[in-house]
């Protein structure tokens, strides 16, 4: 037997389709083979709070191993997994190939399919989970939705921590009042034809969150690809599933990943790269669609084609070179490499993007912020999510760097509110959320 984490991880494809994978019976077999290597092995306790809660189960059994432990306790354990796959990639020496094929994260999912598929997920979670209409309608009304979301709001904000279980403290993400697809239409920057990189071609996949929350983060990567001499169309199809992942919804994730890679296929065969702005619609793309869907070709050619913002730049830059003009920026920054980007096996493209601007220091924190996308500003989650984010805190609140900024804007706000947490207020620092809009500003764009 070859012993953990010798050879490179492999990922099987997930099985949903099979009637085994919704038997009760082999799932609480799985379960409880899976839970044992981990109680033997507990190098995961310090990632997230899934693994403390299942070694303290454990512990508090009567014989502190896992034969007498109700599978009635499994449940949070499964509830405190936010898919971040940190210990698919990064900890656990069980994975494929190694013969006993352990896969934490996507037992997890199987466990919410068979929740899902029981009618357990509750109907407020699943109205939560569609970005698109909620974006749609956020944006519509944007003045009012903010107004209503503030977390300064007592009034409102206490109606969703009761109607919606949406912790009345957790600051949400702002409505744009133009969504990014719209900006588009309106005004695109001119390529820079003396650019190294003149002739790329970039489809820029908008994401529910670039488009209905954070359009500048789009708007500074078409600035900084044009710049570098790419021609950039902005392309959103829908949601690249990620919530309804989250919540073992497989079915309706494996059809928008069907739908929207054959939309996409065009674009990839007219030569185009792929580049969603936020890590997880690109791990979705590059990963998970594909293990969901192993057999469809369109999703084979758009995982090929896809990247990252910052990987992408950083293949400019590798490659035939950055255009010149970066300038220094003041107060330094503070880049978090998001858990998302991590899964992607990539490396620090976030960090290393930045460490390209000249005279400016740069600060790395590669750990989990405690987000986890909407997991992070549930009312049963919240204050977790600020524990294990904590040191994040302490490490960003400690740098005072100018910028404090992350491949996942949403882990970015929810730093800045543990920095909240820790002092009292929250650090005065740049509006920039994604290392790209750094990248914009040293450009002066």
């Amino acid at each position: 037997m070859r012993e953990g984490s010798l050879d490179a991880p492999t990922r099987h494809p997930v099985d949903w389709q099979n009637p085994d994978f919704y038997d009760e019976a082999k799932l609480d077999e799985e379960m409880r083979r899976v839970f044992d290597i981990c109680h033997g092995c507990r190098r995961c306790f310090n990632l997230c709070d899934s693994f403390p809660r299942l070694f303290d189960l454990i512990d508090a059994a009567e014989t502190g191993e896992l034969d007498s432990v109700s599978s009635q306790g499994f449940k949070p354990v499964v509830d405190a997994c936010t898919l971040c796959d940190m210990c698919f990639m990064v900890k656990c020496p069980y994975v494929p190939p190694h013969e006993f094929n352990l896969d934490f994260p996507h037992l997890m999912l199987r466990y919410r399919a068979v929740e899902m598929k029981k009618g357990n997920v509750g109907t407020m979670d699943k109205q939560l989970a569609e970005t698109d209409r909620n974006g749609k309608l956020g944006t519509s009304m944007s003045g009012l939705a903010n107004w209503a979301c503030q977390s300064g709001n007592h009034t409102t904000r206490s109606i969703m921590e009761s109607v919606a279980g949406i912790h009345k403290e957790a600051d949400l993400p702002t409505f744009a009042s133009t969504s990014l697809m719209d900006l588009a239409k309106q005004d695109a920057p001119v390529v820079n034809k003396d650019a190294p990189a003149f002739g790329r071609k970039v489809a820029m996949y908008a994401t529910c969150f670039g488009n209905y929350n954070e359009p500048d983060i789009g708007v500074a990567t078409r600035k900084v690809l044009a710049k570098n001499g790419v021609e950039t169309e902005v392309v959103y199809l829908g949601c690249c599933g990620m919530p309804q992942l989250e919540q073992g919804d497989i079915a309706r994730v494996a059809e928008t990943a069907k739908s929207t890679a054959k939309g996409l296929r065009e674009w990839v065969d007219k030569g185009y790269d792929i580049v969603p702005l936020v890590s997880s619609c690109a791990l979705m793309m590059k990963f998970e669609w594909p293990l969901l869907v192993p057999d469809d070709e369109n999703i084979k050619a758009l995982s090929a084609a896809t990247y990252d913002v910052a990987e992408y730049v950083m293949a400019i830059a590798k490659g035939e070179g950055l255009a010149e003009g970066l300038g220094p920026v003041e107060g330094g920054i503070t880049v978090h490499i998001a858990c998302h980007a991590r899964a992607q096996n990539i490396g620090q493209k976030g960090a290393d993007v930045l460490k390209l601007i000249p005279d400016t220091d740069v600060v790395v924190i590669e750990r989990c912020s405690g987000h986890g996308g909407s997991w992070g500003v549930k009312k049963d989650w919240f204050d977790v999510g600020l524990k294990v984010g904590k040191p994040v805190a302490r490490q960003a609140s400690k740098a005072k760097s100018a910028y404090i900024v992350s491949e996942c804007p949403l882990a970015r706000d929810h730093i800045l509110q543990g920095i909240e947490k820790l002092n009292g207020a929250k650090p005065e620092v740049k509006s920039s959320k994604h290392p790209v809009q750094v990248l914009a500003d040293a450009y002066d764009l």
